[in-house]
């Protein structure tokens, strides 16, 4: 967002209260722009302002696509858009960007064909050349006002709307040439300038419909955005690395998951409150984020060799532990860590068994001896259960 505007944080209503505001603006606007555009045209036989003013037309299409779009997408999240609606804006994009795309073409088209008997068309009148210095000047302060809305509310669909009358001012600019260059002598000036202008619409509906459909097929956000996303979550204690980070847009929000590495000796309870913190400072120092699914893993898993079986579960393993502590007595809780492909075992027995450094150190002896080559234990170690009363 370019520096100067306002960037108070803004909730729901107020944004949509605000883009609704904007866009009867620009309709307004465009309803009385295409009125003049359209008339002006057949009184003074100027098809380059004609197709102004079909341009100013589809401007008004569009300013109901959004008013439509703008009234789904603050649907809050249910059962089968567990993630809201914010893509009815992105469609919206891509409808836009459509319109204007077809828009574009049949102006060119229809411009050629006059082309083909220029000694036939009629002189263009004065008038044509006022009006297209007036919708000249509109559509540009159109565009700054919408503009100044859309970055601040950082949607992508009121930014397509805006430079969608730039690109209505910039169209005028070329009539207004064309026009002039007619009223000079040169009749060919004006069609030429209505395929200027329906090039310049079908090239900013390409743009805006393509913007549209990236999203929809879910790429991710820029290079920078993502580097920021990932320092602060490697920045945040506790995590010791970070494999991988996907993300994705949804309209003027974004879609976080991470990979996370922490301490593989750590309680579930330590790593889930490891990655509540990160999630947290991610939503904190990003507001484009709208939430964020962080995984945690105790060790790098896309290096994991795919053709190397997984690990049985832990009922299966403490069938397989029974026989290497056989003799010992009956554990009071058993940790086990999922490491390099094999199995750390931490084994606690009761307090009592221990009466000494030597009785702990000959059972350690015997169970590190039945541990030789067995397919799914690295290591075991017991341990003697503090009594706690």
């Amino acid at each position: 967002m370019s520096a100067g505007h306002d960037t108070a944080p803004l909730d729901d209503a107020q944004r949509h209260a605000l883009t609704n505001r904007s866009t009867w603006v620009s309709v307004i606007v465009n309803l009385l722009l295409t009125a003049a555009q359209v008339v002006a045209g057949l009184l003074a036989h100027s098809q380059s302002l004609i197709a102004d003013g079909l341009h100013s037309l589809s401007d008004l299409v569009c300013d109901f696509l959004v008013l439509i779009a703008n009234k789904l997408s603050k649907n809050p999240a249910d059962e089968g858009h567990p993630y809201g609606h914010g893509r009815v804006e992105t469609a919206a994009s891509f409808a836009l960007g459509a319109i204007l795309a077809t828009t574009g073409g049949g102006i060119m088209v229809v411009a050629a064909i006059k082309l083909q008997n220029v000694e036939t068309l009629p002189p263009v009148a004065p008038l044509a050349l006022w009006v297209a210095l007036i919708a000249l000047v509109t559509k540009e302060g159109l565009f700054r006002y919408m503009l100044h809305v859309g970055e601040r509310l950082r949607s992508p669909m009121l930014i397509a709307n805006a430079w969608h009358a730039r690109s209505d001012a910039a169209s005028s600019l070329v009539v207004a040439v064309g026009i002039t260059g007619n009223l000079m002598g040169y009749l060919f000036a004006d069609a030429v300038a209505a395929i200027v202008v329906g090039f310049m619409i079908v090239r900013m509906g390409v743009v805006f419909a393509w913007d549209a459909l990236q999203e929809l097929i879910d790429a991710g956000l820029s290079v920078e955005e993502v580097d920021s996303i990932r320092q602060t979550l490697i920045d945040t204690p506790g995590v010791e690395n970070l494999h991988e980070l996907r993300t994705r847009r949804m309209a003027h929000r974004a879609l976080v998951d991470a990979h996370i590495l922490v301490d593989p000796r750590i309680s579930v309870s330590e790593g889930h409150s490891i990655a509540e913190r990160a999630r947290n400072r991610v939503l904190k120092s990003h507001p484009m984020v709208m939430d964020v699914l962080v995984h945690v893993d105790p060790e790098d898993d896309t290096q994991r060799d795919e053709n190397t079986p997984p690990l049985p579960g832990r009922e299966v393993l403490l069938k397989h532990l029974a026989p290497l502590i056989d003799g010992l007595p009956e554990p009071t809780r058993v940790v086990l860590h999922y490491i390099g492909g094999k199995v750390e075992a931490e084994v606690f027995l009761p307090h009592t068994f221990f009466t000494n450094g030597q009785a702990l150190a000959d059972a350690e002896k015997m169970v590190a001896h039945r541990l030789i080559d067995n397919p799914f234990f690295k290591t075991i170690t017991l341990h003697c259960q503090v009594k706690t009363d």
